[in-house]
């Protein structure tokens, strides 16, 4: 693990790519996303972050580049079960299936189209993720653009060609010699699937009739969609691709890639972008595990994973795993996330020492959207965080650093960068154990002890012990409290240490179990945990 899989791939687009440029000067990284339902983190992995990562490598050594990504919006809306429940009615929603997404309207009446309220949670993100230089494109744009002057002439004149190479690869149901390669847009039922052209006219109209609803009409050729494939390969030669990366479902040796690739060469005489193939994020919670799927509705935004964890995070896990290896996505191992992620990055600081050094430091850089910070900022626990945050109010946000400050996570003087790095992390670890409640980390503090409580408790001599062993503590720290524990529990058996600690915890936050004992006292006040303990013990003021 020497060496980062980026710098090894982008070594070997690099012989691809110099011959590509003769006389263009400029490398086309492209990526597609059909905009069919949820607009899931899964899809940054590939499609954005791998072809940002190589683009600015490339720049690093000199390439000029830039960057498209390329949404899908003339596809059939298939009106799968979970498309169909984001809709109120769902019969009702049954007469779009077929319907080009970009004219599905928002089941949620907030946005214009299904496309701009799905995007919604995607794109107005991309800037948070990424450093903002990537442009996007839209196939409806193509096809009222570039595409008609492709299909009139390069399509159209190569029908015959593009029909024997799909069929070679199409097996099933081959089209037949008269097939048009367009599928026009019915101006009556509004379907871009189920009309067959009949032919094309000499001012570059499309007549066509409906399997659906019988209409029979004339559609412009900026009103049609290409058949996937030559549409595929339409857009590497439109926008001149040089590299693009793409899912496994295309990698098979013969399948749909290889189809494309084929088409571009023989048809559009374009040489297919180079590539890279990569696997599925998956999303694992509430104990299932599924690929995240834009038309299932399964996974999560990039707007809900920055609701409760940094860009940086994800960008990590992406970047640490190679695209060829699966990454499984679960919000409840956040915390260990950005544990795997802070230790990188005091590999890369140099305060500790890791066999794979090299290929942590890489993958930290990677992680930043920009440029790391120059010097290894405060490195606050997640769950320190995610108890504080239920220990103190957002718009106390002051004390909250001050006690963090306190148990040294926070020098008195913090850099510009900790300070803005630990404010959203209390914001987001709050929200977290709001939206997944994770077991052990749900605290709330007892205003009081019952009475009755404390008549019960068995363990009064050691509450009483560990608050004088507290109470000697010059330094309020994690560290010491823990030893003073330690300490103070010493003479109990395993059984009768279980026992306490379940006392412990009814007497701090009234249920059987909660966070690590020693950091939620580090974030408690010193003089309220010392006269909660001795009112435990029968010496304080609850008796």
């Amino acid at each position: 693990m020497a060496r980062h899989w980026l710098d090894e791939l982008v070594d070997r687009l690099e012989e691809g790519l110099r011959r590509r440029l003769e006389g263009k000067g400029v490398v086309i990284i492209n990526g597609g996303l059909s905009v069919s339902g949820l607009q899931h983190i899964g899809r940054l992995r590939g499609e954005v972050l791998l072809g940002e990562a190589v683009r600015r490598e490339l720049e690093r050594r000199g390439y000029r580049v830039r960057q498209l990504l390329t949404l899908y919006t003339v596809d059939p809306w298939k009106g799968k079960k979970a498309q169909r429940m984001q809709f109120t009615d769902q019969r009702e929603a049954e007469r779009f299936v077929g319907w080009p997404l970009k004219d599905v309207p928002d089941p949620k009446g907030c946005h214009r189209s299904w496309v701009e309220h799905y995007w919604s949670d995607f794109g107005p993100y991309l800037g948070e993720f990424t450093d903002g230089r990537i442009e996007i494109v839209t196939t409806e744009e193509l096809y009222r653009g570039p595409f008609r002057e492709l299909i009139l002439r390069e399509v159209l004149p190569n029908r015959e060609k593009i029909r024997e190479i799909i069929n070679k690869y199409r097996g099933r149901k081959p089209y037949p010699e008269d097939w048009i390669p367009v599928e026009p847009r019915c101006a009556r039922c509004g379907r871009i699937d189920k009309a067959r052209a009949l032919r094309v006219t000499g001012d570059g109209r499309v007549e066509y009739v409906c399997s659906n609803c019988g209409y029979h009409g004339y559609a412009d050729l900026s009103d049609v969609k290409l058949n996937w494939r030559i549409e595929w390969a339409g857009v590497w030669k439109v926008l001149s691709v040089d590299f693009e990366p793409y899912g496994k479902d295309h990698a098979t040796p013969g399948g749909s890639r290889d189809s494309c690739a084929e088409l571009s060469v023989k048809v559009f005489n374009y040489e297919p972008p180079l590539g890279e193939w990569y696997e599925w994020v998956s999303y694992r919670f509430g104990g299932r595990e599924a690929d995240m799927s834009s038309s299932s509705f399964t996974g999560m935004t990039p707007r809900e994973w920055l609701m409760v964890a940094h860009p940086q995070i994800l960008r990590f896990l992406f970047f640490y795993t190679h695209p060829h290896k699966r990454v499984v996505v679960d919000p409840l191992q956040i915390p260990q996330y950005y544990e795997q992620y802070y230790r990188a990055e005091r590999v890369y600081f140099g305060v500790e020492e890791a066999e794979d050094k090299e290929y942590l430091r890489r993958t930290y850089e990677l992680s930043h959207p920009k440029e790391p910070p120059e010097r290894l900022p405060a490195q606050v626990p997640y769950t320190h965080a995610a108890i504080l945050a239920q220990l103190i109010p957002p718009e106390r946000i002051g004390e909250a650093l001050e006690r963090l400050k306190r148990t040294g996570h926070l020098p008195e003087e913090p850099d510009e960068y900790s300070l803005e790095w630990v404010r959203g992390l209390l914001e987001k670890a709050g929200r977290w154990v709001e939206a997944y409640k994770p077991s052990g980390l749900r605290v709330s503090i007892l205003e009081s002890l019952d009475p009755g409580l404390v008549k019960e408790l068995k363990y009064k001599e050691v509450f009483a012990e560990l608050a004088e062993r507290l109470e000697k503590l010059e330094d309020w720290r994690e560290d010491g409290i823990k030893q003073a524990m330690i300490e103070a529990t010493s003479s109990l058996s395993g059984r009768e240490r279980r026992e306490f600690y379940r006392e412990f915890y009814r007497v701090f936050v009234g249920e059987d179990r909660g966070p690590r004992a020693a950091p939620l006292l580090s974030l408690l006040e010193k003089d309220f945990v010392i006269a909660r303990l001795r009112e435990a013990a029968g010496v304080g003021g609850g008796e």
